[in-house]
């Protein structure tokens, strides 16, 4: 992972996402994906490789909280 900055295109938050801004949004860049904090656009960039985003969502949907 690594902070970056990022120009502003791109981005975008689940269709599942409430109207509140306590999410976080993502956007695929080459053959990585990056995610960022939606209330703070103009904070750091998380960079993932596609092989930890993919861990990372079938992790989530794999846990019945979620």
């Amino acid at each position: 992972m690594a902070a970056l900055p990022t120009p502003d295109r791109g981005w975008f938050k689940s269709s599942r996402s409430s109207d509140n801004a306590a999410c976080v949004e993502v956007r695929f860049v080459d053959r990585a994906v990056d995610v960022r904090d939606t209330k703070d656009r103009s904070g750091p960039v998380l960079a993932f490789d596609g092989r930890s985003w993919a861990s990372f969502l079938t992790g989530l949907k794999a846990d019945p909280a979620n």
